[in-house]
C-alpha cells in the first residue's frame, strides 16, 4: 500500500518550503494540517502560505473556515480524509504538511469521531461560565482522572470536551484513545520531523519570523478582523500572534511589551511541538544546522521512502 508522507516539526523550521519541492518532485499534492491556517483572512499571523511561495501546488485545508467559527480535529479529519483517498487512489504520495501533531495523529489513525448531540456542550458552557472552570475539571477528575492529569485549568475546550464525551457515551475519552491506539493506522505513513541542530538557531529563526510579520502587516490584519466584527474571545483569535496583540490594540497602548511576549510564547510553542513530536520513535528527523538544505532532505526522504 501506498503511503502518505508527513512533513512536521516546530513553527518557523521550513516546512511549507520543503513540502512544496517535495510534492513538485513527486507531482502530487500539499494537505495542510495547521490548526489556524484553516481560517479565512488570518494570513499573516499564521504563516499561511502565499500563492507564490506554494509555487502552483494545489494545498488543500487552507481558508476553509470563517474566523468567527470554532474549527475542531473531528472537522478536519472529516475534510481531509477523502483527498488523502482520492491521492492515494490516483496512485500519487499525499504530502500532510504542518505542525498541529494532533491533527496529524487523528488523520492517519482514522479516528473515529461519532458525532455527539450538542445538547450536553450548552450545558457545560453555561457551568463554565455560571462555576467557573474548577468544578469541572475536579468533575473530570472523579471521571477519569488519567485525562485531567494532561489538561491545565486553562484548557477550557478538551476539559468540556471530555466531560462531554463521557456524559454521552457512557465512557472515558481515555478510553476511547486508547481503543484508537490499538486499531492499526488508516493511512501509513513516513513522518520527518524538522528540527535544528542548535535550539538557539530555532529561536533566532521564531524572532525574526516575529519581526518579518509586524513589517508585512499583522497589526493591521489583527484591526481588521476587530472591524469586521471578530470578537477577542473567538477561538481564532487565540492563536499565538494575535492574542498576544490585541490588548495594546484595543486600548492603544505600545507594542514593545506585546512583541516581546509573542516572540517568547512563539519559542515555548515550538518547545511543545518538539516534545510532542519525539514521541513518534518511527519519525525520521531532519536536522537543519543554520539553515534548511531542501535538496538534502529530498534526497534523504526518497531514500527513505524507496
Amino acid at each position: 500500500m501506498k503511503h502518505c508522507i508527513v512533513i512536521t516539526g516546530p513553527t518557523a523550521t521550513g516546512k511549507t518550503a520543503l513540502a512544496v519541492a517535495l510534492a513538485k518532485r513527486l507531482n502530487t499534492e500539499v494537505i495542510s494540517a495547521d490548526s489556524m491556517q484553516v481560517y479565512t483572512g488570518m494570513d499573516i499571523g499564521t504563516a499561511k502560505p502565499t500563492l507564490e511561495e506554494r509555487e502552483g501546488i494545489v494545498h488543500h485545508l487552507l481558508d476553509v473556515c470563517p474566523p468567527e467559527d470554532s474549527f475542531s480535529v473531528a472537522r478536519y479529519v472529516t475534510l481531509a480524509t477523502p483527498i488523502v483517498e482520492r491521492l492515494l487512489a490516483q496512485g500519487k504520495t499525499p504530502v500532510i504538511a504542518g505542525g498541529t501533531g494532533q491533527y496529524i495523529d487523528a488523520l492517519l489513525k482514522g479516528e473515529d469521531f461519532s458525532p455527539l448531540s450538542g445538547a450536553l456542550r450548552v450545558a457545560l458552557q453555561e457551568r463554565l461560565k455560571s462555576e467557573g472552570i474548577e468544578p469541572l475539571l475536579a468533575e473530570l477528575q472523579r471521571i477519569d482522572p488519567a485525562r485531567a492529569a494532561i489538561l491545565t485549568p486553562n484548557d477550557h475546550k478538551r476539559i468540556l470536551r471530555a466531560l462531554e464525551v463521557y456524559h454521552e457515551t457512557g465512557d472515558t475519552i481515555t478510553n476511547h484513545d486508547a481503543r484508537s491506539k490499538a486499531r492499526p493506522p488508516r493511512f501509513p505513513a513516513h513522518t520527518f520531523v524538522l528540527q535544528y541542530a542548535e535550539r538557539a538557531n530555532l529561536y533566532e529563526r521564531i524572532n525574526r519570523r516575529v519581526d518579518e510579520m509586524l513589517h508585512m502587516g499583522l497589526v493591521d490584519e489583527i484591526e481588521r478582523l476587530l472591524a469586521q466584527g471578530i470578537p477577542p474571545a473567538a477561538t481564532a483569535m487565540q492563536a499565538i500572534g494575535y492574542k498576544e496583540l490585541i490588548p495594546p490594540i484595543l486600548e492603544g497602548e505600545g507594542m514593545d511589551a506585546a512583541v516581546e511576549l509573542l516572540k517568547q510564547r512563539s519559542r515555548n510553542y515550538a518547545k511543545r511541538q518538539l516534545t510532542w513530536h519525539r514521541r513518534n520513535t518511527a519519525a525520521t528527523p531532519l536536522v537543519w544546522r543554520e539553515q534548511p538544505d531542501l535538496l538534502r532532505a529530498i534526497e534523504k526522504i526518497c531514500e527513505v521512502i524507496q
